[in-house]
């Protein structure tokens, strides 16, 4: 018996059954590879869903672990240390956001700035409904799950937080119809992750910018997937050049260690004070050096540039590779958050799966979507071995277009 038939065994027992695992053991990383117990490298192209923005055993990360590890890993919010405020100041910089609260996960982050929205709305008369997108995906806790759209995630738990009422994904009239002053957040994520990576529109970003400015509703931006510079920008509604009043920020921000943080504009945050909403473990020492290790990487590295010129380059192959298989229906994304969509939940499954078998590692979302959440380090040449590996798998799957015909993409522009 492996290792792994081992600790398979073990966790059949023992975990909670949450997870459909692949059946590899990973034992350590280096850059955008991870290696099995077998020493067998597989290209990551999903980066620990969106986590790993520097890849694996990325120095600055290791020292930053290091040095503050030997000085303070938790104290508690009960007192100050070092990292929360330079976080925070270099988190609202780029974010035109005025305050920050930290947490431990995205989904904690949206529970903040669901509170926030209720409590605000107080303040300005307004009602407690929230108004969602079709397709969304906020997190699994009671709130997070409430204002997530698909009814396999919210109705094991019925009933789930009242108030939620979802509107069309980009249907601006919709939007119109639906809203009132007893809506007290709209929520959007401005490329959604989980649920396809479906861009908004410009126009019906705008249109939701101007309602909830018309009655003093709050714009609550979903930045947990699309944030600090997948996209090729500090925050994916900066493609836009329009500005929420709140925001919620987590997966690659402390460089696989868990931290979240909901950033607010100075008038919202007025709304909370001591007492009202907490957290043991959010913001503590140990992640918030390192999260602004990776925030001097991406920096110094200028790997927005590289994100956004790769990312390009991955979006072109992509397109590309659309041309001469008639089973890509469209191809969607900006920066290093990409996606395929194909024409069957049964296709997609099958070209995941092959994936894996040629160690190159993507996932499949919303049935019939191929989603690529590479690490923020990749280079052409790996985009080049995966897009091969895509068209030899689609190849084998069936007929590639004849030569000369032009497939032009759909899905929206953004900035």
């Amino acid at each position: 018996m492996t290792k792994l038939d081992t600790i398979r065994a073990a966790e059949s027992k023992l975990l909670l059954s949450t997870y459909e695992r692949n059946p590899v053991l990973f034992v350590r990383g280096e850059g955008v590879h991870l290696i099995d117990e077998s020493g067998n490298r597989y290209l990551d192209l999903l980066s620990g869903i969106g986590v790993n923005a520097l890849g694996y055993g990325h120095p600055a990360i290791e020292q930053a672990i290091a040095d503050q590890s030997r000085k303070l890993i938790h104290i508690s919010n009960l007192y100050f240390h070092e990292g929360q405020a330079e976080l925070a100041m270099r988190l609202t910089e780029m974010s035109g956001m005025d305050r920050a609260f930290f947490s431990n996960s995205g989904t904690e982050a949206w529970e903040a700035a669901l509170k926030l929205a209720r409590a605000y709305a107080r303040t300005k008369g307004l009602g407690t409904k929230f108004l969602a997108l079709e397709h969304s995906f906020h997190g699994r806790t009671m709130g997070s799950v409430a204002t997530t759209h698909k009814e396999k995630y919210r109705e094991p738990f019925a009933p789930v937080m009242p108030g939620v009422e979802f509107v069309r994904f980009d249907d601006i009239a919709d939007l119109k119809a639906k809203f009132s002053t007893e809506v007290c957040a709209v929520l959007i994520e401005a490329i959604q992750g989980e649920g396809g990576i479906r861009p908004v529109s410009q126009e019906f970003m705008q249109a939701a910018r101007e309602l909830t400015r018309s009655t003093g509703a709050l714009l609550v931006a979903d930045e947990i997937q699309a944030g600090l510079g997948r996209t090729g920008k500090w925050f994916a509604y900066q493609h836009y050049g329009i500005q929420p009043d709140v925001t919620t920020i987590a997966k690659p921000l402390a460089g696989g260690l868990p931290l979240g943080a909901m950033l607010c504009t100075e008038e919202a945050a007025a709304a909370i004070h001591p007492g009202m909403h907490g957290t043991t473990f959010g913001g503590g020492p140990l992640s918030c050096a390192v999260a602004l290790a990776v925030i001097d990487t991406i920096e110094r590295g200028q790997l927005l540039e590289h994100v956004t010129t790769t990312g390009a380059y991955f979006h072109n192959a992509l397109e590309q590779l659309q041309t001469n298989h008639p089973a890509i229906t469209e191809v969607r994304g900006k920066g290093l958050m990409l996606a395929i969509e194909l024409e069957s939940a049964e296709l997609a499954k099958h070209a995941a799966a092959e994936m894996m078998k040629r160690r190159i590692l993507i996932n499949r979302t919303s049935e019939t979507v191929l989603r690529f959440l590479p690490p923020f380090i990749l280079t052409t040449a790996h985009v080049d071995e995966a897009v091969a590996a895509l068209n030899e798998i689609l190849t084998e799957s069936g007929p590639a277009q004849t030569a000369g015909h032009s497939h032009t993409p759909g899905g929206h522009t953004i900035g």
